[in-house]
């Protein structure tokens, strides 16, 4: 749904679940706008690196659906490497 946009008026990737890397970290969320210089998510998972492999942690995040252990992320877009919605890597 190239160009569609959940809610007029907001970033085309709000309300999408997304996959953020931010280096040695990795979450998954409901990707809801970036202000300030922050780039906010709500319902987060958070990958643990030393309990599964990041392919696996998003391929079960993808059928499962999003294990939340935060309910809102605020993460700085300097730290953000990539954000892609997480369709695109699962598929």
């Amino acid at each position: 749904m190239t160009g569609h946009v959940f809610h007029p008026g907001h970033h085309e990737l709000h309300g999408v679940t997304v996959v953020v890397d931010a280096g040695a970290r990795t979450f998954v969320g409901r990707f809801d706008r970036v202000e300030e210089g922050m780039v906010q998510l709500l319902n987060v998972a958070v990958h643990d690196a030393t309990a599964t492999p990041r392919e696996e942690f998003l391929r079960k995040s993808h059928t499962f659906g999003v294990r939340v252990d935060l309910k809102h992320l605020a993460l700085p877009e300097s730290e953000v490497r990539s954000l892609v919605p997480l369709s695109e890597l699962t598929t």
